[in-house]
């Protein structure tokens, strides 16, 4: 009697074993190029990415794109709070993969998160580049009853709730990616008539969300590759706080005090 093959079934990968080791493999296949064989050494992070994320080789455009968005989104800087957090949990002398863990855990929320980048990317999905569609989601947000475990939201998605005017970093980032994109080329024409709907500045969550949907990808998709791209920031600014330790730690080094141990006992 013939034993039954557990069997994983993936779109996305394939391998080959070793004829000395079933357990190893020989060949890896993402969506039919050869990982090791074919792809090392020829094709880009951005292009791999891609090709993971859509099973298709990307078009020189598209491949653009998405490493100019990726290196706009490497390192959202301190001021972020899953950058903070990671700060914080570097500087109290955590686990390097807690410190990630942290990052994700606060990056991954509705105020300039990746489930903010979500929700925005539904919203283009409904609008697409119609401009009344918009002025009337914006103005009229949908209700959604559906039980969640996210609360509603507070302010448009893909537009920054405590910002004065549109910031530079995300109007410089605007203006590169829309060379190679025409949705955020007509991001950035009609940016002043949105933001006046919004009553908020466009913010990065709002352009990173136009940009994964000209690359076709969904609103998961667009999350989880969002989560991934902002990681590279939180991990050096968490191994530099580390470096500095606690004490050169802005936000709680002046709140602790030392005390001796004898002092804690009772009289």
């Amino acid at each position: 009697m013939s034993q039954k093959q557990e069997v994983i079934h993936s779109r996305i990968w394939e391998e080959t074993p070793e004829p000395d080791n079933p357990f190893a493999a020989a060949g890896c296949f993402c969506a039919g190029y050869d990982v090791y064989g074919e792809l090392l050494g020829q094709a880009g992070w951005a292009e791999y990415l891609y090709l993971l994320f859509k099973g298709e080789k990307p078009a020189p455009a598209q491949a653009r794109l998405l490493e100019n968005l990726a290196v706009a989104l490497a390192n959202p800087g301190p001021r972020e709070a899953s950058v903070h957090a990671a700060m914080s949990g570097g500087t109290g002398g955590s686990t390097h993969a807690s410190c990630l863990m942290a990052a994700l855990a606060v990056g991954a929320g509705q105020l300039g998160g990746a489930h903010e980048v979500a929700l925005a990317v539904a919203c283009w999905q409904t609008c697409g580049t119609d401009l009344t569609a918009w002025r009337e989601r914006l103005q009229n947000p949908p209700g959604d009853d559906a039980i969640d475990v996210w609360p509603a939201m507070e302010h448009p998605p893909g537009f920054d709730p405590h910002g004065a005017s549109c910031a530079t970093p995300v109007r410089q980032t605007l203006a590169v990616l829309k060379e190679h994109s025409g949705i955020l080329a007509w991001l950035e024409r009609q940016r002043p008539d949105l933001e006046a709907a919004a009553g908020h500045p466009l913010g990065m969550t709002g352009v990173a969300a136009a940009a994964f949907f000209e690359l076709g990808l969904d609103a998961d998709q667009a999350e989880m590759l969002h989560l991934l791209l902002c990681l590279p920031g939180a991990a050096v600014h968490a191994l530099e706080q580390r470096e500095y330790g606690w004490r050169r730690f802005p936000f709680f080094g002046d709140g602790l005090q030392l005390v001796d141990q004898s002092d804690l006992q009772p009289s």
